[in-house]
């Protein structure tokens, strides 16, 4: 059977129960921005359903389903094994995550740390002493030798009357909550950044094969120009205009090998390792997939899916709980002491009854004057809620200007293309008659000259229409919050946040 506890430490449990139970709470109603309907649109307008059919490589019609789940791991939407590779590599070694991850057990063990005011502080204490006193003061010789072996338990409780314990602990576990936000939103901000760097290089690198292709076509033109410079059929100025036209283009080619090698050094930093010792995933357009099947939520369901409004509305909840406490400093603070033990000269007795000793301590101390403190502190509190009641707004429609431009971007993108790959096909067919039309010296190398410049002009802005497509559905998929919510880990976390 366990012993029981002593009267008086069962008196100072009883009485903090009690008193716990009995507790208010100063806490005002969470106050927060009413939450869009449903039938609310993303964008101004009539929202974009279905898009043109621009043909060719990215070039199917993107469908956009309002209200569709998203796939937790949206990337795969894409469909390239090497993204998917990159990005688990990315989550597993980024120094980002790592330090959020690190920021979360940092909150949770401060939340640990102030839930232990809900319990009573025990401490144990055992001194032995021996001392000798002198009799010369009274008149006397020699010395009196004595001993004092004092064992003791104290207990001291803070009873939650005003609910201030409860504030301070709600406080914490909120601020835990907001770094779990801040965690999902760093997941999510890594993978975007992985996909549209990847995206960036496919680019980069269809250009650069383009760009290659133009100087070999220019080449062969210079060729032409030449032998009919020596045939006596054109002056010198044309082959010099050429050559000058084949160095403009070659002239583009280092930049975009400059910039190639910065994106496949930032897809190295994202994933966590040095540019020179990173597995190189060389990424292309063709080994990307656009999604054609766009899931969007709707617009009450953004408020709870997006890791950055998340993480306000859970700072809003933790400023909150600071009011309250501020509130509760006007009131006074009670602490309950008890301590019983045993105090003896002959560790014979120590255990003996007779050698018991205990106290039982109330004591309770109310702010009378502090100049304006409780007061000024109180204001903080509430204009620190303020700012982030303005913040949350600015968050949320930040987050609605997000999804509404990736909207109408997913819309003009395929249209662009669709234009582009028209004027792609023009300038190809213009350049090919320039080119007979030359030949047979039925035109002049102007006419020729501007064939050219418009058909690298078109097929470089092609390739730029094509990898935009593919920007902007990341854009958007990371601007609906990314599917996190579908993790089987997340699904009781996504009941909405706003009572």
């Amino acid at each position: 059977m366990h012993k029981p506890l002593p009267k008086p430490v069962a008196a100072l449990l009883a009485l903090g129960v009690a008193s716990s139970l009995a507790a208010c709470s100063f806490e005002p109603k969470l106050r927060v921005p009413p939450a869009p309907s449903d039938k609310m649109a993303y964008t101004a307008g009539k929202s974009p359903v279905k898009t043109v059919t621009p043909g060719g490589m990215a070039g199917a019609a993107q469908e956009i389903q309002y209200g569709t789940e998203l796939h937790e791991q949206w990337w795969k939407l894409f469909h390239s094994k090497a993204l998917d590779t990159l990005i688990s590599v990315g989550l597993k070694n980024s120094p980002t995550i790592a330090a959020a991850q690190a920021q979360m057990r940092e909150a949770q063990a401060t939340a640990r740390a102030n839930a232990s005011i809900f319990y009573p502080q025990v401490t144990g204490t055992l001194q032995a002493n021996r001392s000798k006193s002198t009799a010369a003061t009274f008149g006397g010789s020699g010395g009196i030798h004595y001993s004092l072996i004092n064992g003791s338990l104290g207990v001291s409780y803070y009873p939650d009357i005003f609910g201030v314990n409860r504030l301070v602990y709600r406080n914490s576990e909120e601020l835990v909550k907001y770094q779990q936000w801040q965690l999902e939103a760093a997941k999510l901000t890594l993978t975007g950044n992985i996909v549209t760097t990847a995206i960036d290089e496919a680019a980069t690198a269809e250009q650069i094969q383009a760009t290659r292709a133009i100087i070999a076509h220019e080449k062969k033109l210079l060729e032409l120009t030449e032998n009919q410079y020596r045939a006596g059929a054109i002056d010198y100025s044309t082959v010099m205009t050429q050559k000058s036209q084949m160095a403009s283009e070659a002239a583009t080619l280092p930049p975009l090998e400059q910039q190639l090698a910065v994106y496949r050094h930032e897809l190295a930093i994202l994933v966590g390792a040095f540019p020179a010792n990173a597995k190189r995933q060389n990424f292309t357009l063709t080994d990307l997939k656009l999604p054609e099947k766009l899931p969007v939520s709707l617009p009450s369901q953004l408020l709870q899916q997006r890791p950055d409004i998340r993480a306000v509305m859970a700072q809003m909840k933790a400023a909150n709980a600071q009011i309250g406490e501020a509130r509760a400093q006007f009131y006074p603070t009670v602490k309950l002491t008890a301590a019983f033990g045993n105090a003896a000269s002959n560790p014979n007795i120590f255990f003996d009854p007779v050698s018991s000793i205990w106290s039982l301590v109330g004591s309770m101390s109310q702010p009378l004057f502090e100049g304006g403190k409780l007061e000024a502190q109180k204001a903080e509190a509430h204009a620190a809620y303020d700012a982030l009641y303005a913040n949350y707004r600015s968050t949320v429609l930040n987050a609605f200007d997000q999804v509404a431009n990736g909207l109408r971007a997913v819309e003009h993108d395929a249209q662009a293309l669709a234009a582009q790959r028209e004027a792609l096909s023009a300038s190809r067919e213009a350049l090919k008659l320039a080119q007979a039309s030359y030949r047979a010296g039925a035109s002049d190398y102007l006419t020729l000259l501007t064939a050219e410049v418009q058909y690298n002009t078109a097929k470089i802005a092609e390739i730029k229409a094509q990898s935009q497509r593919y920007q902007d559905s990341a854009a958007l998929l990371v601007a609906l919050g990314g599917g996190w919510w579908n993790k089987p880990d997340q699904k009781s976390t996504t009941t909405p946040t706003h009572s």
